[in-house]
């Protein structure tokens, strides 16, 4: 991927994939308040990842989405699968 002047990266088809998923786990989460704020009620996906890079070694990687970000990751990967099933 190389990114173009903060907008989101771009995927290169000829780039090498560099490492490869060994784990996928996620959970629903619900931020009922902070610090600044008494009442939330924000709900959040929370993705965790295990790669392993080219020489093995297996790092762990973590990200949250607001509900919009993963329903657009959700029709992406609806998207995927649909051009799989054609090959």
């Amino acid at each position: 991927m190389e990114e173009t002047g903060g907008r989101e990266p771009v995927l290169d088809a000829k780039s090498e994939v560099t490492s490869q998923l060994i784990d996928f786990q996620w959970k629903l989460g619900m931020a009922v308040s902070s610090d600044s704020c008494r009442s939330l009620k924000y709900p959040y996906v929370a993705v965790m990842l295990k790669v392993a890079d080219h020489s093995g070694q297996v790092k762990n990687k973590s990200f949250e989405m607001t509900i919009p970000q993963f329903q657009n990751f959700y029709r992406q990967f609806k998207e995927i699968a649909a051009v799989i099933e054609t090959v």
